[in-house]
């Protein structure tokens, strides 16, 4: 299969794969993954269910660190460094590169505690009045304020399932990540919410660099710059969203995107 390295002058390197093999004990899930990641630019993962789309997204941030029994080979690295080698700090990784789940995932706290919480147990705000400025920061750039302006004390269980997915990439945005990842971030969501998500992600790379997994041929068209297709937990292929989608490389892409399997 086709190992793509894509590289621009447009845009600096966030993130780059090297070589990624993934085990789930003796089960191999990923295969030689090589991939490069821009900041500022929204890279989306498609490929059909059981391809690996998750467990490669969740080894950007080393969430898999909390299955036992696995085991990573090859190099991810952040701002050109590898975040698994020994000397890293995965607790600071998990705070710059957040993530976002397949569901809407809110504390049972209220909405104010919700997006403050990652600010207090880190440490990153001095004084009340500095914590209210920055969780009303957050909802904002999560289009959520306006909404939730005159209920902060409400239950975060309250909110419709769109706003409380809103609410979860407030909180990730909280702590002032670089990269924010979503895992199938609206697979659980109506239409309306989808399309509010959506508007928001393209917000969010002007400051962020995004990376989501999507089922959704549709979704990844219409927000990514940039789509890898997987397979059986391998690249297949790896190009400007827009080559993917109308000439891409792969007879098997194009069945994929096409729908004739997946």
């Amino acid at each position: 299969m086709v190992d793509y390295n894509p590289q621009s002058a447009d845009h600096q390197v966030k993130m780059q794969i090297k070589d990624l093999n993934f085990y789930y004990g003796t089960n191999q899930v990923l295969k030689n993954i090589n991939l490069t990641i821009r900041s500022n630019e929204v890279f989306a993962i498609i490929g059909p269910s059981g391809c690996g789309k998750s467990t490669l997204i969740r080894t950007l941030n080393r969430m898999n660190d909390l299955i036992p029994t696995t085991k990573v080979e090859g190099e991810v690295l952040f701002n050109q460094k590898n975040i698994y080698a020994d000397e890293v700090d995965v607790v600071d990784i998990r705070r710059k590169i957040g993530m976002v789940f397949q569901r809407p995932n809110p504390f049972p706290k209220s909405i104010f505690e919700n997006v403050a919480y990652g600010l207090k147990i880190n440490g990153l705000i001095k004084s009340k009045e500095e914590l209210r400025e920055e969780v009303e920061d957050s909802l904002q750039a999560a289009a959520l304020w306006e909404e939730v302006k005159d209920r902060l004390n409400s239950s975060a269980l309250d909110l419709s399932g769109g706003q409380q997915q809103r609410l979860c990439i407030a909180r990730a945005l909280a702590i002032k990540p670089e990269v924010i990842l979503f895992d199938e971030p609206c697979s659980a969501l109506d239409p309306i919410a989808t399309a509010k998500v959506e508007e928001l992600i393209q917000k969010l790379k002007e400051k962020y660099t995004i990376i989501i997994v999507t089922h959704n041929m549709q979704q990844a068209a219409r927000i990514s710059d940039w789509t890898a297709f997987l397979m059986l937990g391998e690249v297949i292929e790896c190009d400007k969203t827009e080559k993917i989608f109308t000439h891409p490389r792969q007879k098997i892409t194009e069945d994929y995107i096409t729908g004739r399997f997946g």
